[in-house]
């Protein structure tokens, strides 16, 4: 069974980075590679929201209220990937959660992410 483990969350001033991390512990080497991935984002009494994709051959997608801002990449071989998040915004306050984009993964527990203005 596949575990998700989302890590580098924390409080940050408005204008702050963070670098999130997502691990998928127990993932096929092979699915992992073919998988197009995702970092995903939940704000208080707001539905769960996709904001970075990346498909199995590299190139990314991204919601309009973080494009130019955040930036997605993976590592196949540790089977991991990552969230570059720069000029943070108060609207970007949420906990970060990471999945592939299609046949989830069961959910992790998510990085809560604080942008204090």
């Amino acid at each position: 069974q596949v575990q998700l483990v989302e890590s580098g969350g924390g409080l940050v001033q408005a204008g702050g980075s963070l670098r999130l991390s997502c691990a998928a512990s127990g993932a096929s080497g092979f699915i992992f590679r073919i998988s197009d991935l995702g970092w995903y984002r939940q704000a208080p009494g707001k539905q769960r929201e996709l904001v970075a994709r990346i498909f199995s051959g590299g190139s990314t997608n991204y919601a309009e209220s973080v494009k130019g801002r955040f930036t997605i990449s993976r590592d196949n071989a540790k089977n991991s990937w990552y969230l570059q998040m720069n000029s943070l915004k108060t609207a970007d306050a949420a906990v970060y959660y990471c999945n592939k984009v299609t046949s989830s993964w069961m959910w992790g527990q998510g990085t809560q992410v604080t942008v204090s203005s």
